[in-house]
C-alpha cells in the first residue's frame, strides 16, 4: 500500500497565490499603459517624419492615420501625406469636395463601409465618382457637420486599383455605428 502524505501551508499558500496575483496584475497594468499611452500611431514600424517630411498612407496603417488623425487634429495640421483611394462624393458636397476613400471591412462576412479623408482641390470636379486617384496634400483643419481633418490637395493624378484595396479597422475594439463620416 502507497500513502501520501501532503502538508499544506495555509499561509506559504496564501503566499503564493498573493505574489502571483501581484505579477499579474503588474502585466495587466504595463499593457493597458502601453495602449493607453501609444497614441503615436502614425509613424508604423520605426518610421519617422518631420513636419517637412511626406508621410506614405498604406493601406496597412490606413485606419490607424485616419483615426489618430482624427482624435489628434490639432498635433496633425501642416502634416503632408501621400497616399491613394477613390473618388467617393455625398450629396451636400461642394464641386471641390470629394472623399478620398477606401472600404473598411467591419465583419467577417466582408461587409464594408467607407472611410477616409475629406479632400478639397480646385480640380475635384476632373475625377468621377469611384475612379481611383492618387493624391498628396497637407491637412487642415475644416468644417463638415463639425470639426474634422480636411486634406488641402497639392497633387492628384489618376491611379491604378491597388491589389490591397480594402482596409481594416484600427482596433479590435472600434464598432462602427454609421457609415457617415
Amino acid at each position: 500500500m502507497f500513502i501520501c502524505n501532503l502538508k499544506i501551508n495555509s499561509k506559504r499558500l496564501k503566499r503564493i497565490g498573493f505574489t502571483i496575483g501581484i505579477i499579474l496584475l503588474a502585466i495587466l497594468l504595463i499593457f493597458v499603459c502601453t495602449k493607453f499611452f501609444h497614441t503615436d500611431l502614425f509613424f508604423v514600424n520605426g518610421d519617422t517624419c518631420t513636419d517637412d517630411s511626406m508621410c506614405e498612407v498604406t493601406s496597412d496603417n490606413y485606419t490607424d492615420v485616419l483615426k489618430i488623425v482624427h482624435d489628434h487634429l490639432d498635433e496633425y495640421i501642416g502634416q503632408k501625406i501621400h497616399f491613394t483611394g477613390y473618388v467617393y462624393r455625398l450629396s451636400d458636397f461642394n464641386e471641390k469636395n470629394f472623399v478620398l476613400a477606401r472600404n473598411m471591412v467591419i465583419s467577417s462576412d466582408f461587409q464594408t463601409v467607407v472611410v477616409g479623408f475629406l479632400c478639397e482641390s480646385d480640380i475635384a470636379y476632373k475625377f468621377k465618382d469611384f475612379n481611383w486617384v492618387e493624391v498628396e496634400g497637407t491637412i487642415v483643419k475644416g468644417d463638415y457637420h463639425g470639426e474634422i481633418p480636411v486634406l488641402k490637395i497639392t497633387a492628384i493624378q489618376e491611379a491604378e486599383k491597388p491589389n490591397d484595396e480594402y482596409v481594416y479597422p484600427p482596433t479590435d475594439d472600434l464598432i462602427p455605428t454609421s457609415t457617415i463620416l
